[in-house]
């Protein structure tokens, strides 16, 4: 009889793609897969492989206004209950969570029926919900080591990596091929739903300072926000740069691997795929977040050597042209961060963390 596993991820890729690997490996293993997520999902839930996709109710902690706060609390506590009712219903032999406050409505579920559970962080620091919830689990699957955890929670980490897509794991079969002397070079910008404005308003002004030789020799591929993408793509062709610009890109591990270099912000995803993709990038963390998650992950692949964390308050349009010319003159420093950044690697992680789930839903002790 098959097993069933109910996975449950914030409406984000960061969050949504890793939880759609496990999917992906689960359903070759014969498992019936399930998702819970928020409506933010829509934009991945056609793809995501589950029979079917429940839209629980969450809201994340913003600030201290008592209001707010109620708010949240209100809708955290009514999400609970939906989840609470899917799990009575579906009886899954195992909950699967992937981060970010929708998973905490379905997480908290599992915890009072008594259902196993399994919490996935997917950066170098764990996040709020993830914290709120550890306690509760049966064990804790992470990407990176993660220090300063209480002795508890210590106990309970299994260090899988972060699964990456199977369209991910095809494009990585594509090797690195530097950029030849006065040839294409190949540039992908992307930034996520936190970073493509700064980036629209960062590279266009970078691409204009630099000589003419080197403009003509540019292929851009950027990720834009709608309201961003004509002036970007004008700016562009006025300069004579070929680019092409969306708001988002279903291709986006082939558009990865196709390309020279990568400049995109560090959330666990980009690194994780960066890395098995093998492919070098000048990393700029999202600035700002309370616990810097994303300055820890691009630590893992600038001690590799596998790429170029930048600060985003030391990254302006003339550093970042600089910074081009310096890496269209230098294929073999581009081919050595290649190679670098696939020696972190950890292309088996989804088949680590099906092991772990099965070995959880199979009851195994609390510890696998």
């Amino acid at each position: 009889m098959s097993k069933t596993v109910l996975l449950t991820a914030g409406g984000t890729g960061g969050h949504l793609f890793p939880a759609q690997a496990l999917a992906s490996e689960l359903l070759r293993r014969g498992w019936t897969v399930e998702l819970a997520t928020d409506e933010r999902a829509d934009k991945y839930g056609s793809e995501f492989p589950a029979r079917r996709v429940h839209i629980i109710a969450s809201e994340t902690i913003r600030g201290r206004n008592p209001l707010s706060l109620a708010k949240t609390a209100f809708s955290l506590l009514f999400g609970t209950l939906q989840a609470r009712k899917v799990i009575k219903t579906l009886k899954p032999d195992v909950v699967a969570g992937f981060g970010g406050y929708p998973t905490f409505p379905p997480m908290y579920a599992a915890r009072l029926t008594g259902t196993p559970s399994i919490l996935h962080e997917a950066n170098g620091v764990m996040g709020r919900a993830n914290r709120m919830l550890a306690k509760g689990v049966t064990a804790i699957a992470t990407s990176i080591p993660i220090d300063g955890l209480p002795g508890e929670l210590s106990q309970k980490l299994v260090e899988t990596g972060n699964p990456v897509r199977d369209a991910v794991l095809t494009a990585a079969e594509l090797p690195y091929v530097p950029p030849q002397a006065g040839g294409e070079f190949k540039l992908l910008v992307f930034g996520g739903s936190q970073g493509a404005r700064y980036f629209s308003d960062l590279v266009p002004p970078a691409i204009e300072k630099l000589p003419a030789d080197l403009r003509t020799r540019l292929c851009i591929v950027q990720q834009c926000r709608p309201e961003d993408m004509e002036r970007v793509q004008q700016a562009y062709d006025g300069l004579g740069v070929k680019a092409e610009c969306a708001p988002f890109f279903m291709d986006m591990p082939q558009r990865i691997a196709q390309a020279h270099l990568v400049v995109c912000r560090s959330g666990a995803s980009s690194v994780s795929e960066l890395s098995v993709l093998g492919r070098p990038s000048l990393l700029v963390p999202l600035p700002g977040a309370i616990d810097q998650d994303q300055a820890a992950n691009a630590r893992v692949l600038e001690k590799a050597g596998g790429a170029w964390p930048v600060r985003q308050a030391d990254l302006d349009a003339d550093r970042l042209a600089a910074e081009l010319t310096r890496f269209m003159a230098s294929p073999d420093i581009l081919a050595q961060a290649a190679e670098n950044a696939k020696s972190v690697a950890k292309p088996d992680a989804v088949k680590r963390l099906a092991d772990l789930v099965e070995r959880i839903a199979n009851k195994q002790g609390e510890r696998p």
